[in-house]
């Protein structure tokens, strides 16, 4: 299982044993190497690779003296899971482990799913995002009573057709105490988003600046980030502070602090994504971190963790080796038995391939041309709303459109005329935004786009319901590392679905990363081992627990 090479050897040292002998033979270095939570050296003895636990570590023959002394091949230190990442990011929020389950919208990132992170010493963030305020306040009142103390958050995602929305979104945070959100999909920021953070700023005696709402900002480009990691805009607090919003101590304060407490980098992901590769995005993001903590002087270490593309330990080991505080994952997550859609959904999620997802227009930014990352196998949803978006884009109204093409519209997508789908949507609008309703019926291209985007926003209902007669209009948020996550479970016991429970999959993937650095450690001293100890395949969590105690 160790090969080892001569003149290596003679410049790594000398090993002297205590009372244990060491252990010869490929089952004893794959159990000692799988076994993070003890250290160990790979020795040679009678010319085997062999085990020795405890003892010392020489660096030259001579220092052994009369004891006795094997060559050293390589140290293997303790590579728990927990010391993954940033001390700093766990302590902040209370973790044990740098494992972060993203918030997927309407609720798939459910409390369940929160809760379970939370008690695992993980944490996640609720999908607030597609819901309406009062289940919103209903999942954060929950969490609030259920978690006591445990680490959780919830998403407050931009809602630039709907700024009211996320003000009473952030109204309920308040209220509620709710003193972590995940601030996803911004491009500017906004006043509802700076009211949360700076809500609440103050001194303590010693004269600390004490932030009580904390903001985790997911990006993916970089003027986006330099945007959450500099002080909140001086032209949206003067605006707060106008409205009687925020007082001002607060907005005094707010140019001390960033927007952002920490940072994901969001690679390519499902929904909403840039598609941006993370092997160039997480250093250009470490690196301007580190230009605006030294521009601006703060007083605590912004964290910098990775998502998108994070499903596999290899993918995991790979995002901590560049400096990841964090990864984050969503997809993976969407196919586990806790995650808040249908069994139909994680049948298809775990059916699926690296190759199987493609680019639609987004239901929340439709007529900006927005994209989300979605799976194509076994539904026609992304040819549909791409169809839906050429349709806008070449007509200014509903009655412009083709007969041919109204004829698809109807019979395909919406299963009604287009006059009875926007009474329907009229409907949905006055009951949710009714100034939406109202610019639309002065403004026929707006109207067009709201029956468009009805469309498009029940697609992703119908796929959590698990709703039959609509499974080729199936809006699934999904990226291609789910592909991947698949090809590494297949033939175990996570293949299954219903077998999928967040934490073993986070636990899997975590460990397996840990193993996959501590493999890497000892080979980096030139102990050539077999390649096959490398191939880590998922265990139960009991198996795990075992190995990490």
């Amino acid at each position: 299982m160790v090969k080892s090479e001569t003149n290596r050897r003679l410049n790594a040292g000398w090993w002297i044993r205590d009372k244990i002998e060491p252990e010869t033979g490929d089952h004893n270095i794959h159990k000692a190497v799988y076994k993070l939570s003890e250290s160990f050296v790979l020795v040679e003895k009678d010319g085997k690779p062999a085990v020795g636990k405890g003892g010392g570590i020489v660096f030259d023959r001579d220092s052994a003296g009369e004891r006795k002394a094997e060559p050293l091949l390589a140290y293997a230190p303790s590579m728990h899971p927990e010391n993954l990442g940033d001390a700093r990011f766990k302590a902040r929020y209370g973790l044990r482990y740098p494992y972060v389950a993203g918030a997927m919208a309407n609720g798939i990132t459910s409390v369940r799913m929160v809760e379970e992170m939370g008690k695992a010493g993980m944490i996640g963030f609720f999908g607030a995002a597609g819901m309406t305020p009062d289940e919103v306040d209903s999942a954060v009142a929950t969490l609030n009573e259920d978690m006591e103390g445990l680490p959780f958050g919830s998403n407050l995602i931009n809602s630039p057709n709907d700024p009211e929305l996320e003000f009473k979104v952030v109204d309920c945070y308040l209220r509620r105490g709710m003193r972590l959100a995940s601030a996803s999909a911004y491009i500017n920021l906004t006043p509802a988003l700076i009211y949360y953070r700076i809500k609440g700023v103050r001194r303590n005696a010693d004269g600390e600046i004490l932030v009580p709402n904390k903001v985790i900002g997911k990006v993916s480009r970089i003027e986006v980030a330099r945007r959450f990691l500099s002080p909140p805009p001086a032209k949206i607090v003067a605006y707060l502070l106008e409205k009687k919003l925020v007082t001002g101590q607060e907005a005094e304060l707010a140019e001390f602090i960033p927007v952002a407490d920490d940072i994901t980098a969001e690679a390519d992901s499902g929904g909403h994504t840039d598609n941006r590769p993370a092997l160039s995005l997480l250093p250009t993001m470490l690196a301007l971190r580190d230009e605006m903590m030294d521009k601006h002087g703060y007083s605590h270490r912004i964290c910098v963790g990775l998502g998108g593309g994070v499903s596999t330990p290899a993918s995991a080991s790979a995002a901590f080796a560049m400096g990841a505080a964090y990864v984050l994952t969503g997809s993976v997550n969407q196919s586990c038995i806790e995650a808040g859609t249908s069994d139909t959904v994680r049948g298809m999620l775990a059916e699926t391939r690296q190759a199987d997802v493609a680019m639609a227009p987004a239901a929340d930014m439709f007529e900006q041309g927005v994209k989300v990352q979605v799976l194509k196998r076994g539904t026609m949803f992304p040819q549909r709303a791409a169809r839906l978006y050429d349709i806008y884009r070449r007509h200014e109204s509903l009655e412009q459109i083709s007969e041919k093409d109204r004829r698809m519209l109807e019979k395909d997508l919406f299963r009604c005329s287009l006059e009875e789908e926007w009474e329907n949507t009229k409907a949905f609008f006055l009951k949710r935004d009714p100034v939406q309703a109202e610019r639309a019926e002065k403004d026929p291209k707006h109207k067009m786009a709201l029956v468009f985007r009805s469309y498009l926003g029940r697609a992703s209902a119908w796929a959590v319901s698990g709703d039959p007669d609509r499974v080729l209009d199936y809006q699934i948020w999904c990226g291609p590392c789910l592909g991947a996550f698949n090809e590494w479970v297949k033939g175990g016991f996570l293949e299954k679905p219903e077998n999928r429970k967040v934490v073993t999959v986070a636990m899997n993937i975590l460990y397996g990363a840990a193993l996959a650095q501590r493999i890497l450690a000892i080979r980096n001293q030139r102990a050539d081992l077999h390649p096959a100890i490398g191939i880590f395949k998922p265990m139960p969590l009991e198996s795990i627990e075992e190995l990490i105690d």
